[in-house]
């Protein structure tokens, strides 16, 4: 059985992040979360991040990202 991210069109996508929106610069199937590296279809990205300009796969991703980041304490008391 084919995964529905493989075979002809399937390619990463390139996005410009955007406060509340993205804009597709290069069409494509999908993105790469920046720490899991699993593959993000278009229709199912919700998570990113403007200043780093990058997509996650969900919202611990996204978590994860800004404690790597400096931006959250990276463990709470």
């Amino acid at each position: 059985m084919m995964n529905r991210l493989e075979g002809r069109g399937s390619r990463e996508a390139k996005i410009r992040y955007l406060d509340g929106d993205f804009q597709i610069l290069v069409p494509g199937s999908h993105v790469v979360c920046a720490i899991t590296g699993e593959i993000v279809p278009i229709d199912e990205l919700r998570y990113w991040s403007v200043a780093r300009q990058e997509a996650y796969s969900g919202a611990e991703a996204s978590l994860e990202a800004e404690k790597r980041a400096g931006r959250l304490p990276a463990r709470t008391p």
